[in-house]
């Protein structure tokens, strides 16, 4: 991802550590950056906290020095995201690995099977 664009909430579930920076940047939560970077909390493990126990939760907020109030914004901005995934809000994009030409064609095929991409964003309440 590039360093001047934040990155696509599509595809939140594959971000790299500094796309999760630059999101911490964007929902106000900067100070986190590093020690979210320290801690290895890339994309995947941000996918995988809806599931996390209340041992796990507790010790990741520890882990990152979290108050809580910011553990509740950060799970709110994560929630934002899977929904506005799963009601196809997110903007399609071409990957840097697909030729110019089958844009047309991968526009398609990602929209239509945007829901499958994002089923397994299991929504807490």
């Amino acid at each position: 991802m590039s360093e001047e664009q934040p990155p696509e909430p599509l595809d939140f579930f594959i971000w790299s550590l500094e796309d999760v920076g630059m999101w911490l940047e964007e929902i106000n939560l900067g100070g986190y950056r590093q020690i979210f970077k320290e801690n290895g909390i890339n994309g995947e493990y941000l996918e995988g906290m809806s599931m996390f126990t209340t041992e796990q939760i507790l010790r990741f907020i520890r882990r990152c020095h979290m108050k809580w109030g910011d553990f509740i914004i950060l799970c709110k901005e994560l929630r934002r995201i899977k929904v506005a995934c799963l009601k196809g809000e997110q903007k399609v994009r071409r990957p840097w690995w697909a030729p110019s030409f089958l844009s047309t064609f991968f526009h398609k095929v990602t929209k239509r099977n945007r829901r499958s991409r994002v089923v397994s964003l299991k929504l807490e309440p």
